[in-house]
């Protein structure tokens, strides 16, 4: 069983020498370590200093990718090796690296194919009241879309199983983990978590500017995997609405002209008339979802078999 610890880094010189010193050599049921460092085009001496410890995996982009490419690339260069199961873990040493032999045990019994690493938002200290509550409604959002229970979704200290690897496929550019959630919820995938505690904050958070800015991109990051999987609640539930919304004005409007009232009664058929056309753009939007979903599973299906050629187990 070989295992590929993955860190995706940018500009980590600094903090990466700790999560390598901490990362364990030795993990009950696997019987190989590899450590992989994914460089998204620092400036400094991240990529030197994974050398200086002796990595031999090194994925290095010539300029920033960005996060979910990062992961990406890493994942794609893992099992091109032989990986069995990967973890993820961040190059600002966040996440507490002698729990990695816990994270990998229920991929090890058989009992998940993901396992994420709740971090305990509320008992962070440096999570300010606001965060920890977006980061309760974020995952309740996401627990939503995929059908699972995790408290803590965001969290990027994760294991994934080969057969989970081969069957996720990331699409947006932001931040994979809640896209990886959600597709991972509605392909059947079993998803686990543990509790862990985090290390001590070692600097700012790289991927986004402020809150808010975090708050926008995976919350379109959500509505988007939403869509690729279940279409008919984003759009059947606000044409529905829009019919009913729209039928009653309309039939006022039928009733007074059957009877001959049709002054001042005309407001009822142009209103009517806009919410049953809202429905039917709803519905038609629906159809082309629908559509568009059948032709991803396919495409996900022949994704998969290509990658079952091209990285064959070790």
């Amino acid at each position: 069983m070989r295992l590929f610890v993955q860190i995706p880094c940018l500009n980590e010189e600094q903090t990466l020498p700790e999560v390598l010193r901490t990362i364990p050599t030795k993990i009950a049921g696997i019987d190989q370590i590899e450590i992989l460092v994914i460089d998204d085009g620092s400036d400094d001496a991240t990529s030197e200093v994974a050398r200086g410890f002796g990595v031999e995996h090194i994925v290095r982009h010539t300029q920033r990718m960005g996060l979910a490419r990062s992961f990406r690339d890493g994942i794609d260069y893992a099992l091109a090796h032989g990986a069995d199961i990967v973890v993820n873990t961040d190059g600002d040493n966040q996440y507490p690296q002698s729990r990695i032999g816990d994270l990998v045990q229920p991929i090890l019994r058989g009992e998940a194919d993901i396992v994420v690493g709740d971090r305990q938002t509320a008992k962070i200290a440096h999570f300010s009241p606001f965060k920890k509550a977006m980061q309760k409604v974020g995952s309740g959002v996401v627990n939503v879309a995929a059908g699972t229970k995790l408290p803590d979704a965001a969290s990027g200290f994760r294991a994934y199983s080969r057969t989970a690897l081969m069957r996720l496929n990331i699409v947006t550019k932001f931040s994979y983990c809640m896209e990886t959630i959600i597709q991972a919820g509605n392909k059947r995938l079993r998803i686990d978590s543990i509790k862990i505690d985090t290390n001590e904050k070692t600097r700012e958070s790289r991927l986004f500017k402020n809150i808010f800015q975090h708050m926008a991109m995976s919350g379109m990051a959500i509505v988007r995997s939403y869509l690729m999987y279940k279409p008919h609640t984003v759009f059947a539930i606000p044409g529905c609405a829009l019919a009913i919304i729209g039928a009653i004005p309309f039939a006022r409007f039928l009733y007074y002209w059957l009877i001959g009232e049709t002054d001042g009664h005309i407001q009822s058929l142009i209103f009517g008339t806009t919410s049953l056309v809202g429905a039917l753009l709803c519905f038609a939007l629906l159809v082309i979802a629908d559509l568009q979903r059948s032709n991803r599973t396919l495409i996900e299906e022949t994704l998969e078999r290509i990658k079952t050629m091209q990285y064959p187990p070790s």
